[in-house]
């Protein structure tokens, strides 16, 4: 084999999953007459960056606008004897391997690029291609053998405001985890900000109200993998101040922000959420046990 044509090739690639699937792309019958899966990705073009070139070609493959990390997990192929433009040679391929993610509300991936080296792309199920069920190029395997979710901790404050015998809730959208429970009004404290400034910030955000914060009543933390409103896979780990909260009488909370991970705020009922009538997070029970 040595006196083949000697070809380097530098492509980038992007692992996206969503909710145990991954996102792949089929080759074309001019690259393998087999069916055959793989990531989407391709060639860097001269003076490309990796990170703009594994986006590129995302959208060209699938039709959907990726986001790819910082990082990236590098894989050497040397293949003397390779099949490449009608003839054999000499090949050796580095491929560039990202975490990616699209929005969760992402359109179906269709491809866009005509006569290229794929013919369709779709998500698959993750236990269909560890199990041979989806045939795939070996990379698919050993990426995700390498594959771990993108570690986030998030430090939020949340509010306890109550009303009689009611208690303020805001309902979690279809953009954020959980969807559909109720949870106190809050959210993630900016790098540098009070926790108390944070959550004046987010009960007008999320409730069109101005609060008064009080003491500290609690702390909470959870901990789960899921899908974050970005659609990035994520090792979440959320670290939760519960601050008693007050808001004037005459108050009438409303959702304010729109296209955000809040629908909906109500007074409810302290009944309804001890009998298990009303969905919700366990940072809401948590804090009424204070």
């Amino acid at each position: 084999m040595g006196g083949l044509p000697k070809r380097q090739r530098v492509a980038a690639y992007a692992v996206i999953l969503r909710d145990g699937e991954i996102l792949l792309s089929r080759l074309s019958e001019s690259v393998t007459p087999d069916e055959l899966w793989t990531l989407p990705g391709g060639g860097l073009d001269h003076g490309e960056d990796p990170r703009d070139a594994v986006v590129r070609e995302v959208h060209e493959e699938t039709g959907l606008d990726a986001v790819v990390g910082e990082t990236a997990r590098v894989y050497s192929a040397h293949l003397p004897g390779a099949w490449r433009e009608g003839r054999r040679v000499d090949a050796h391929a580095l491929r560039i391997v990202y975490d990616g993610w699209v929005p969760v509300d992402a359109p179906e991936p269709r491809v866009l690029e005509v006569g290229g080296s794929t013919m369709a792309a779709a998500w698959h199920p993750v236990a269909a291609v560890l199990d041979g069920t989806v045939p795939v190029a070996p990379m698919v395997l050993e990426a995700l053998a390498d594959h771990r979710p993108f570690q986030r901790q998030r430090l939020a404050a949340y509010a306890f405001i109550t009303r009689g015998d009611e208690l303020l809730l805001t309902r979690i959208s279809p953009r954020g985890h959980h969807s559909g429970s109720w949870t106190l009004p809050g959210g993630g404290v900016e790098h540098g900000e009070s926790p108390r400034t944070a959550l004046v910030r987010e009960v007008r955000e999320e409730c069109g109200v101005e609060a008064t914060i009080g003491d500290l009543l609690t702390v909470h933390d959870v901990h789960f993998e899921g899908t974050a409103p970005s659609g990035r896979r994520e090792d979440f780990h959320g670290v939760h101040l519960v601050f008693r909260g007050t808001i004037d009488d005459d108050a009438e909370p409303r959702v304010v922000e729109t296209g955000g991970t809040t629908d909906a705020v109500a007074w409810v009922p302290l009944a309804e959420i001890a009998s298990g009538e009303r969905p919700v997070l366990d940072v809401v029970v948590e804090a009424l046990r204070t």
